[in-house]
């Protein structure tokens, strides 16, 4: 390779690497990996528990970080069960009684439909950007795999539920590997697997991710996305009880 084309490689993986060594930028990175500035996506949740095993098939948009929609399509008795977050206001919607609840900050740590993901996790209501400090903890080659820990404790004021999250992310194409969750006391809650990477557009996130919970052997929740767009016509005015209430939802 001759030295002009070196340098055009090098220039073409300068923002990756910068990225790679500012630990806010590549949580930020990871915050909106899944968002875009809009997206639309379709996925299956499915919980395995010692009693039982259910699986959803969702429909969800988002617009920032600010505007989400999840609206349940399958099985038929949770058909149009949705949670709708507008800014810091998030609610739950029951066709069934067509009724409205507000979801209270003190429920945010609560199951999102009997699975091991919280509210807050589908909705995003917090975020490593604005409730987390992080730092680069560990860079370089672990079980074979060339990876950036992260660890982010929140910062003293952020109302989150963990009391750190330590994440390992793919060198090569800056997407999540495998996230451990943990309590104030340090002792590890939960753990979060990512794979099925798939390139989409400028790029890559991880199309499954797996939840195990640490005091509940055999049990787990998977989310599976089947499809994902980013960048669509999505106003915030789609975003709204009144979509809601109206059974068909499009943007």
């Amino acid at each position: 390779m001759s030295a002009f084309f070196r340098y055009l490689a090098l220039l073409m993986l300068l923002p990756s690497l910068a990225l790679a060594r500012d630990a806010d930028a590549l949580m930020r990175h990871i915050d909106g990996l899944w968002r875009g500035k809009t997206s639309q996506a379709t996925m299956t949740m499915t919980v395995t528990t010692r009693r039982y095993e259910r699986a959803m098939t969702m429909q969800a948009w988002s617009r920032g970080k600010h505007y989400s929609l999840i609206v349940i399509e399958q099985p038929v008795k949770d058909k149009g069960v949705a949670t709708l977050k507008v800014e810091q206001n998030i609610w739950n919607y029951l066709p069934k009684i067509n009724r409205v609840t507000k979801v209270p900050s003190s429920m945010m740590a609560g199951s999102w439909m009997g699975s091991h993901f919280t509210n807050d996790d589908l909705v995003k209501e917090s975020t490593f950007e604005d409730d987390y400090d992080s730092q680069i903890t560990f860079e370089g080659e672990r079980d074979g795999q060339a990876i950036i820990e992260i660890t982010s404790i929140p910062k003293p004021d952020a109302a989150v539920v963990w009391g750190k999250v330590v994440m390992t992310i793919d060198q090569q194409v800056l997407a999540p590997y495998r996230a451990w969750y943990y309590d104030e006391e340090g002792t590890l809650i939960r753990t979060l697997v990512f794979d099925q990477w798939q390139q989409q557009e400028d790029r890559t996130i991880p199309m499954r991710l797996s939840l195990t919970p640490q005091d509940k052997p055999g049990e787990s929740t998977v989310i599976t996305y089947h499809d994902i767009v980013f960048d669509i016509p999505l106003d915030t005015d789609f975003f709204s009880l009144k979509t809601l209430k109206r059974g068909r939802i499009t943007p």
